[in-house]
């Protein structure tokens, strides 16, 4: 009866040889952002007091499409999540 050896791991390659992993930091990782639902309204962290508040149309990957009332349906300003704050 004969035995059968293992396979010699020392000599196995990666998986995958090509790929790495890439870790990003955030610089401000520690901040916890506010849920903005589509329809409310919010604020830029510098908007001036006669600006009214913006719309939020949708929020996705960090950024905010949003919209003034007077300026139509179709006109849109994407804007970073951070920068924004609940009306």
């Amino acid at each position: 009866m004969s035995q059968s050896n293992p396979p010699n791991k020392s000599k196995s390659q990666p998986l995958h040889p090509k790929r790495k992993l890439d870790l990003i930091r955030s610089l401000n990782s520690n901040k916890v952002l506010e849920l903005l639902r589509p329809g409310s309204f919010v604020t830029l962290d510098n908007q001036p007091n006669d600006l009214p508040p913006f719309q939020v149309i949708h929020c996705r990957g960090g950024l905010c499409k949003v919209r003034q009332q007077a300026w139509g349906k179709y006109v849109q300003w994407e804007v970073e999540h951070r920068r924004l704050k609940s009306a």
